[in-house]
């Protein structure tokens, strides 16, 4: 039984095309839908790649009239919200497709809030985030060409993103029977394959265990919730040039230790997905064994253990904590955390 025996909820209405080519299935999505005007959101790093390529010759032998939109400005995302939606209005198109990663998915799922008769279709290119799963997209399409030209570095960060979700959203108050399902999969995935990934990102089985599990924990975190560690991760992003996925990466380790006496078994359980081998060990022990198993995978994966390696300052510490607590993660979290443990935390993570 999950930890709140009370009445509880869950759905994810995104429908998930998965598989080595899946994104051949566009055409008939898009003619299960009568698109014939459609507008592409196109990261513009991916204007060369080996998926939009594809994806471009696919939609020209399906007549489709295509409008491609490569603005994305992180910096003034309402702007660029504002400039796709004029652009698709212009060309009165009937579905918005979106190749990138959460940046551009983002950018389209706002297009598609203020037209919101317009299907959002989304080709996500980062195993991390998982923002192609959300009640704004209609279809995402998993495909594992879509990850093959990533930089190790990328990748590595994306995979602990979504290894972070997938765990904070297990930890959470608020998991239930169907969370825990998806997390506990999407861990073993993500724990599985991600230093297969990182070390050659053409591995189709890896980089699909990245793309199905990213997916399986952004389902979850929707209706659970994440904890400290996303708390303090954006914290980061917000104060320094710091990405989402490294940012949670190098805090994860710290802020996953406080927690561990609130939920032991849930810990232990983290641990045998880690593959520590916990025969004859009390559960606590096991449980504690999950911290040794979360630095040995960032270690592994080339991640700084210490936030002073990725341009923290110490003077902004406090400063840092005092935006975590604000945040209140202490409805998800497994133990409330005051804004002195976030100082403690940010000092232990320095």
């Amino acid at each position: 039984m999950w930890r709140d025996a009370g009445i509880a909820s869950f759905e994810c209405p995104t429908k998930i095309v998965f598989g080595v080519g899946a994104h051949e299935r566009l055409a008939s999505v898009l003619q299960e839908r009568a698109v014939k005007r459609l507008l592409v959101l196109l990261d513009p790093a991916l204007s060369d790649s080996a998926i939009y390529r594809k994806v471009t010759d696919l939609l020209t032998r399906s007549d489709i009239a295509t409008q491609v939109f490569s603005a994305i400005d992180t910096g003034d995302t309402d702007r660029t919200v504002q400039a796709a939606f004029e652009s698709g209005r212009e060309r009165r198109v009937e579905a918005l497709l979106a190749i990138g990663g959460s940046s551009t998915v983002d950018v389209a799922k706002a297009v598609g809030l203020l037209t919101p008769t317009l299907p959002v279709i989304a080709i996500p290119t980062a195993a991390g985030a998982g923002s192609a799963v959300s009640n704004a997209c209609a279809v995402s399409i998993l495909d594992p060409l879509t990850v093959s030209a990533m930089p190790a570095d990328l990748a590595a960060q994306a995979g602990m993103h979504a290894f972070v979700h997938a765990f904070e959203s297990f930890l959470s108050q608020r998991a239930t029977v169907f969370s825990d399902a998806l997390n506990l999969h999407a861990m073993t995935l993500l724990a599985g394959s991600v230093r297969g990934f990182v070390a050659d990102r053409t591995n189709e089985s890896a980089a699909l265990d990245m793309l199905c599990g990213s997916s399986l924990a952004a389902m979850s975190l929707n209706v659970t919730g994440l904890g400290n560690v996303h708390s303090m991760a954006t914290s980061v992003g917000a104060l320094f040039p710091v990405s989402q996925g490294l940012a949670h990466a190098v805090c994860l380790p710290h802020a996953a230790a406080i927690n561990v006496s609130a939920s032991p078994e849930r810990y232990a359980r983290v641990a045998a997905i880690l593959g520590i081998d916990g025969t004859g060990r009390s559960e606590a022990r096991r449980a504690a064994q999950a911290i040794h198993g979360l630095r040995a995978l960032c270690g592994d994966l080339g991640i700084p253990p210490r936030l002073r390696d990725i341009g923290v300052t110490e003077d902004q510490l406090d400063e840092l904590a005092r935006r975590s607590f604000a945040a209140n993660s202490n409805c998800n979290n497994p133990r409330d955390s005051s804004e002195q443990d976030f100082r403690n935390l940010f000092r232990a993570a320095f």
